[in-house]
């Protein structure tokens, strides 16, 4: 590392901060405008506004746009040092445009391995009071839009219900499957399912069980109720937004594979979000090298020529991520192949930019 290292090293940096500082100090703003009302109508304590959510929103939101931060700070302060003939003074003096690319890739990885650990684990402790307090004071309370739920409760033992109403903890229409070496052994078929608070059990209302022997034959019981132990708890059917953004990378893991035992099928978001947090600090190599590529060139349209473009492709670089993203989640794309698109096919733009700069 030589002198010109750290100098470009700081500016990045420097440039980098600043522009977080400057652009979360009026996303505060706009927010504590848009939220005011929320707050005075619920009675939000001043001071969980301040420590529980806007703290913890802060580095949410700065992570959330960590790429965009990153660009727009390259392109500023290298459409400087070129309008200041400092990029032309380098390389004259003997460093290649290769060579004069090491500065950025460190900065960059510095930001990359920041995000991915505020994103993977800082970050979703935070967002614990974060989130708490947004549905507190800001959102409402929890829902349920699935219909015909299947879900593996225990090994070979598979349950049903039409629709599951969150006000009052009751499944419809639901059924309990019991299976072994590929047959049915037992079926339970129920109009209703209801959790008892006290208890701390469910309760089947109105049911009737067909139990089947190894010959075949059936044996049939009805009854009015009867208490039962799922390993199943209400709160997996209660869904509220960004829920998964309060788990760890190894809890959402977790909660993923949870899931997919019990044979919840709908979990792209959640695959989503787990790419998404190794896919976004990646995306600062990307933008980094484009934003150089495209700034360090001198241009008769100065510094403002090089913001436009580059915030131009910048945008259309968030909005493919989002037209990926509404792929994914419709169930045609592999979640995995939709986060990381974006960063495939703009890794093949800043190459070649790259190209034409160095010549």
């Amino acid at each position: 590392m030589q002198k010109i290292d750290f100098y470009i090293i700081r500016k990045f940096l420097g440039t980098f901060f600043l522009s977080i500082t400057l652009i979360l100090s009026i996303s505060i703003v706009f927010d504590v405008s848009e939220h005011m009302n929320d707050f005075i109508e619920n009675d939000a304590p001043l001071k969980a506004i301040i420590f529980d959510f806007y703290l913890n929103w802060i580095p949410y939101f700065a992570n959330l746009f960590i790429g965009l931060f990153t660009f727009i700070s390259v392109i500023f302060f290298t459409s400087k040092m070129a309008s200041n003939s400092e990029i032309i003074g380098i390389l004259a003096g003997g460093v290649t445009y290769k060579r004069l690319m090491r500065p950025y890739l460190v900065s960059a990885l510095l930001i990359a391995c920041m995000s991915w650990i505020l994103g993977n684990f800082i970050i979703p402790h935070s967002n614990i009071k974060m989130l708490d307090f947004k549905n507190t004071y800001i959102k409402g309370k929890f829902y349920n839009t699935e219909t015909n739920i299947h879900k593996q409760v225990s090994p070979g033992v598979y349950m049903y219900m039409s629709r599951y109403n969150v006000n009052t903890d009751t499944g419809h229409r639901f059924s309990l499957e019991k299976i072994e070496d590929n047959r049915i052994v037992s079926k339970l078929i129920s109009q209703y399912i209801r959790w008892d608070k006290k208890k701390d059990k469910w309760t089947i209302h109105d049911y009737y069980i067909r139990d089947f022997d190894k010959n075949g034959h059936e044996t049939l019981t009805f009854g009015r109720k009867i208490d039962t132990t799922l390993t199943i708890l209400p709160k997996e059917f209660k869904t509220r937004v960004n829920e998964a953004e309060k788990m760890n990378l190894f809890e959402l893991n977790d909660y993923i594979k949870s899931q997919r035992l019990r044979g919840v099928s709908n979990m792209e978001e959640y695959e989503i979000m787990k790419h998404e947090r190794t896919s976004g600090p990646f995306s600062t190599f990307i933008l980094a090298i484009i934003g150089v590529s495209l700034a360090s060139r001198k241009t008769r349209g100065g510094i403002g020529l090089n913001i436009a473009l580059g915030l131009l492709l910048s945008f259309s670089y968030i909005m493919f991520m989002q037209v990926t993203k509404v792929f994914a989640i419709s169930g045609g794309t592999d979640p995995f192949i939709a986060v990381w698109i974006p960063n495939i096919v703009y890794s093949i733009i800043a190459l070649v930019l790259y190209r034409w700069a160095s010549k």
